[in-house]
């Protein structure tokens, strides 16, 4: 079938919940894509952090596999090796002391709002269930998540969403001070923001949240679905922002691309939940898990946060190179491979001219271009993206 019949056949049956580029991959290795007319690009985007070992590698192929031949699925009622392996690395190289595993960022968020609620509803005498969240935030597309989303634009027609969420100004100090009340259970904010722009936690903002948590009992939540696992140049980004949370969310770059998610925890919140509490069929599967090891074994072992911290100074060094070309660019934003060019104007445009060079980038926040390239590109790879971008910002001029 001709990609063009291809595309047509598929909008008459997947539901229309995407803007789609019409092109078709069927192939990728490292940072680069073919499509079905044998075209390659440089991915620049990484599956929007999920690919963040990059496309097909050796290891986690032979992990899949390898699992798919022994055991695919078994239900929690029972214990599974994969699982634990994963389990004892994050606990191992985090913060944490208990792990619960999923299928999805989403789930991620979803469950570390239940355990955060759950917990103000067993350790306080009058029940908190409040979470504090901030502007710009993205933590899925649940019900749950969206009332933790602070983007009015995905919240449209979702409407009446679950109560018991507050949304601040991000980095606003005083603005997050006022919101907490006897009834707040927990503040949830992403490090790094991805969806927000490449806006980052400021240094007031961190103290602010320490200083409630400490005084009132509070809980912290990051969100580390797209900034977690080397991408800021640390295996967690709250490493580099002066927090140490009681609850982390992870997926996307976890798995290598699988699907999966998972919540980290310290053992007093974790021990919130008893059996029944929560749950998921295939949250923890074996298969699943198997990938996540094999990644996270990777990620560790080619000390990947330590070249994310070299490669992103080099790429940054490389962008503001452009801001001083053009004055259309306002800021470079974002840390280590999770970076981002702040336009005076909508990136759409850009990121398609830049399509047909066959470079693959994204907008965000309406006039943010957002690079998440997979974590293993090579500085000639950097060269040829900002390279094209270049050429793709003259054309623009």
């Amino acid at each position: 079938m001709l990609k063009n019949e291809f595309i047509r056949a598929s909008e008459g049956i997947i539901m229309n919940t995407y803007k789609r580029v019409p092109v078709v991959f069927v192939e990728g290795k490292d940072c680069m894509l073919i499509d079905s007319e044998g075209n390659k690009y440089l991915d620049m985007v990484g599956g929007l952090a999920a690919s963040g070992m990059g496309h097909s590698p050796d290891f986690l192929v032979e992990a899949i596999m390898n699992q798919a031949k022994k055991l695919m699925h078994v239900t929690n009622y029972y214990w599974n090796e994969p699982q634990y392996e994963l389990a004892k690395l994050l606990v191992d190289n985090s913060f944490g002391d208990k792990v619960f595993f999923c299928n999805s960022g989403a789930e991620a968020n979803e469950a570390a709002l239940k355990l955060a609620r759950k917990y103000g509803y067993k350790m306080f005498d009058t029940p908190r269930y409040e979470i504090v969240t901030v502007s710009e935030s993205f933590h899925g597309r649940t019900l749950g998540t969206l009332s933790a989303t602070a983007k009015e634009s995905y919240r449209e027609g979702y409407k009446p969403l679950p109560e018991g969420f507050k949304q601040v100004p991000f980095n606003d100090v005083e603005s997050l001070e006022n919101a907490v009340s006897e009834k707040t259970c927990a503040i949830m904010f992403e490090p790094l923001q991805g969806e927000g722009g490449l806006t980052q936690v400021s240094e007031a903002f961190v103290n602010k949240v320490n200083d409630l948590a400490k005084k009132q009992g509070l809980l912290i939540i990051v969100d580390e679905i797209q900034c977690g696992l080397g991408r800021t140049g640390a295996m967690f980004a709250y490493e580099q922002y002066g927090i140490i949370p009681d609850i982390m969310s992870l997926a996307k770059t976890m798995a290598g691309g699988f699907p999966i998610g998972a919540i980290v925890a310290t053992e007093k919140v974790a021990d919130a939940w008893n059996p029944g509490d929560h749950g998921t069929t295939f949250g923890g599967n074996p298969l699943a898990c198997a990938a996540g090891a094999a990644t996270m074994k990777e990620i560790i072992n080619q000390n990947i946060p330590e070249k994310v911290k070299e490669d992103g100074a080099y790429l940054i060094q490389k962008l503001q190179m452009l801001k001083e070309k053009y004055d259309f660019v306002k800021q470079v934003k974002g840390k280590g491979l999770m970076v981002g060019l702040e336009l005076n104007f909508p990136g759409d445009e850009i990121v398609r001219k830049a399509f047909d060079k066959k470079l693959i980038i994204n907008c965000t926040s309406g006039k943010v271009l957002r690079f998440l390239p997979p974590m293993v590109i090579k500085k000639e790879e950097i060269d040829l993206f900002v390279n094209t971008l270049d050429q793709v910002f003259q054309e623009v001029n």
